[in-house]
C-alpha cells in the first residue's frame, strides 16, 4: 500500500515538474534591448570603438549601419562620424581621407546643423598642417579660404567665433610671410617690389601684429623712390617734381595711417617726425582709435622664452602674436603690382615727354571734293613703282673675262694674241698675296648694272 502510494506521488510530482518547463519562456539574446532600435545599438557601439581608438572597427560598425539602414535617423551623425574617426586618426592620408568625407557630408546634407561643422572640420584640417610664414604656406590659405567659406555660409552657426579666432591665426602667419618679403626686397634695394609687398599686406590684414612696421616700411620705400627720381639723368625737371611728388603723397598716406589708426604701437611717434620732415600735415588720433588699437594689442599673449625655444625647433608657426578681437578680412582687396606700378610711371614719364614736345597731338583736316566722291585709284604694283623701262640701258656692258668666254674664231688676230700672252703670264708663278690684293683691287673696279 505504501509502496502504490509513493509511487503515485512520484508520477504527480513529475507531472508537476513537466507543466512548469512547458510554461517557461526561452532566453532571447534580444529581449533585453526592446527600449533600442538596432541602428542606435551599431551607432553606440560605433562610439564605444571611436573612445577606444580602434578607428577601423568603427568605420566598420559605421558603414553597416549606413548600408542596413539607410532611412536611420542615425545616418547622417554616422557619415560625420567616419569622418571624424579619420581625422582623430592624423596622418597625412587620414586627413586627406577625412577631407574627402567631410565635403560629401556637405553635399548630402547641406541644410543640415552639422554642415558647419563638417566645414569647421576641413578648415582644421589645414590649420593642424601649417607651417611657419617662411616656409611651404600651401595649407595656410587653404585654411584661410575655408574658414572664409564657414563664416559667410553659416554665418549664425555656433562655431562662427571659434572659425573667426583661428581666421585669425592663420592670417596673422600669412601676413608675417608677406612682410618678411617685404623687408627683404627694401634691404635689397628693389623698391617698387618692396612697395607692392608692403601695399597688399596692410590693405588686406590690417590687423596683423606688426601692421605699423609694415606701413612704415611702405613709406621708407616711397622716399627712397624720390630720392632716385631726382638722381636720374637725362629726365627733365618737370617730370622729375611730378613723380616725386606723388611719391611723398603715398609716403604721407602711410605715416598718416600709422597715427591715426595705430596710435598705441612702436612707430607712432617715428611716423609723426617723418610727416613733419617731409612739409605733410600731422594728424590727431580720436580717443576711439586709440581705445581700439590698446584692446588689440592686450588680446595678444606674450609667449615666454621655453615656448619661442620650442617653436624655433618645430615646423608650427607662432600664434601667440594674433589679434583675438576684431573682424578678420573675408574678402581680398584689389592686389597691388610691382609690374603695373611702373607701367603707370612711364605713363606719366611718357605723357610729360610728349606734352613738352609736342607730340602726340592729333589734327583733323577736311577734304572737299565737291560733293562728288572721287574714284578708286588703282592698286600700286612693287615692280612698276621700282623699275622705269627708261632706266634700263639697252646693252650690259661688257663684263670681266668675256673675251676668254668667248670663242677664238670670233676673235681678232691681236686679240688672240694678247689672250696667248695673258696664258703664259698666268702659267708665271707669282706672289699669291699679291695676286689676291691685284684681283681684289680690279675687283672693286667692275661697273655694277642698275
Amino acid at each position: 500500500m505504501f509502496r502504490r502510494v509513493l509511487i503515485a506521488l512520484l508520477l504527480a510530482a513529475s507531472l508537476l515538474t513537466g507543466v512548469a518547463c512547458t510554461n517557461k519562456k526561452a532566453n532571447n539574446p534580444l529581449a533585453h534591448i526592446n527600449s533600442k532600435q538596432p541602428d542606435k545599438v551599431l551607432f553606440d557601439r560605433a562610439m564605444d570603438a571611436m573612445k577606444e581608438h580602434k578607428y577601423d572597427v568603427a568605420r566598420m560598425t559605421l558603414q553597416t549601419l549606413i548600408n542596413t539602414y539607410p532611412d536611420s535617423e542615425f545616418v547622417a551623425r554616422a557619415k560625420l562620424t567616419v569622418g571624424e574617426s579619420w581625422y582623430q586618426e592624423g596622418t597625412t592620408a587620414a586627413l586627406a581621407q577625412a577631407e574627402t568625407e567631410f565635403r560629401d557630408f556637405i553635399t548630402f546634407f547641406p541644410n543640415m546643423a552639422e554642415a558647419a561643422e563638417a566645414q569647421l572640420k576641413i578648415a582644421d584640417i589645414h590649420f593642424r598642417q601649417m607651417e611657419k610664414p617662411d616656409r611651404d604656406y600651401a595649407h595656410a590659405r587653404r585654411a584661410e579660404d575655408e574658414y572664409r567659406q564657414l563664416l559667410l555660409q553659416y554665418p549664425d552657426s555656433k562655431l562662427a567665433d571659434t572659425a573667426r579666432v583661428r581666421l585669425l591665426q592663420v592670417q596673422e602667419v600669412l601676413a608675417e610671410r608677406e612682410f618678411r618679403i617685404a623687408r627683404f626686397y627694401y634691404l635689397r634695394g628693389s623698391m617698387m617690389a618692396s612697395i607692392a609687398r608692403s601695399k597688399t599686406l596692410t590693405d588686406t590684414y590690417p590687423l596683423y601684429s606688426h601692421a605699423d612696421e609694415a606701413l612704415y616700411t611702405l613709406g621708407q620705400a616711397y622716399e627712397q623712390q624720390v630720392d632716385r627720381t631726382r638722381a636720374v639723368a637725362g629726365l627733365p625737371d618737370a617730370v622729375k617734381q611730378r613723380l616725386a611728388k606723388g611719391y611723398l603723397d603715398n609716403a604721407g598716406e602711410a605715416y598718416s595711417k600709422i597715427v591715426t589708426r595705430y596710435p598705441a604701437m612702436a612707430r607712432y611717434q617715428d611716423a609723426r617726425k617723418r610727416l613733419a620732415a617731409i612739409d605733410r600735415p600731422v594728424p590727431t588720433p580720436t580717443p576711439e582709435a586709440i581705445a581700439l588699437n590698446k584692446k588689440e594689442m592686450a588680446s595678444r599673449t606674450a609667449s615666454t622664452r621655453y615656448e619661442r625655444f620650442v617653436n624655433d625647433i618645430g615646423k608650427r608657426p607662432d600664434l601667440s602674436a594674433a589679434v583675438k578681437v576684431g573682424q578678420p578680412t573675408l574678402v581680398d582687396p584689389k592686389e597691388t603690382d610691382a609690374p603695373n606700378l611702373v607701367r603707370e610711371i612711364n605713363v606719366v614719364v611718357k605723357s610729360e615727354m610728349e606734352a613738352r614736345s609736342g607730340a602726340g597731338k592729333v589734327s583733323v583736316e577736311t577734304v572737299n571734293a565737291g560733293g562728288k566722291i572721287p574714284e578708286n585709284q588703282p592698286v600700286p604694283r612693287s615692280a612698276e613703282a621700282a623699275v622705269n623701262p627708261s632706266d634700263v640701258p639697252a646693252k650690259a656692258p661688257a663684263q670681266l673675262n668675256e673675251a676668254e668666254i668667248s670663242t677664238s674664231g670670233d676673235k681678232p688676230a691681236d686679240k688672240a694674241a694678247e689672250s696667248t700672252s695673258t696664258t703664259a703670264d698666268k702659267e708665271t708663278p707669282k706672289d699669291a698675296s699679291s695676286s689676291r690684293k691685284a684681283k681684289k683691287k680690279h675687283h672693286f673696279k667692275l661697273p655694277i648694272p642698275l
